[in-house]
């Protein structure tokens, strides 16, 4: 009878090195125990959950106030640029551009830019000049609603 069992006991330990492990069998008085595999816990998978959710509340805000703020940056740049733009047309003509088309028709910007609060091109506000001088666009404001994180309205920038 002992014979019986360690031969049997030999065998499945042969088994175990074949199977590696990915499968391994243990031999418990004499009875076979097979374990393949062993998964997480409900309990695992939810201190793991609550800890992704934590860090995901403390980022969220970060992300969406850095959004916030490229969106103003652009639109200072934006606005900087189109400025400038108007300033050369009128050194170059001694008139300012009648609409905002025209500095893009005379190459003077490559495109009309999209106002990044508004996220359109047909937001921007033009305003004439004080005197009498030949144009219609002497400066240019975004026409979105609203202020910035600083309280200052978007339409006075």
């Amino acid at each position: 009878m002992t014979l019986i069992r360690s031969v049997l006991k030999k065998q499945l330990t042969e088994r175990c090195i074949v199977l590696g492990d990915v499968m391994k069998i243990y031999v418990k008085n004499y009875n076979i125990v097979k374990r393949v595999g062993r998964g997480f816990t409900l309990i695992e998978l939810m201190v793991v959950m609550t800890v992704i959710a934590l860090l995901i509340s403390i980022a969220i805000p970060r992300y969406f106030h850095s959004i916030e703020h490229a969106k103003e940056a652009t639109l200072k740049q934006t606005l900087s640029v189109m400025r400038v733009a108007i300033d050369k047309f009128y050194g170059d003509n001694n008139r300012y551009p009648s609409t905002i088309a025209e500095l893009v028709s005379k190459k003077y910007i490559r495109a009309l830019p999209v106002d990044p609060i508004t996220e359109s091109t047909e937001t921007w506000v033009t305003q004439p000049p004080s005197i009498e001088i030949a144009g219609e666009v002497f400066d240019i404001r975004s026409g979105a609603a609203g202020n910035a994180k600083d309280g200052t309205a978007y339409s006075d920038w």
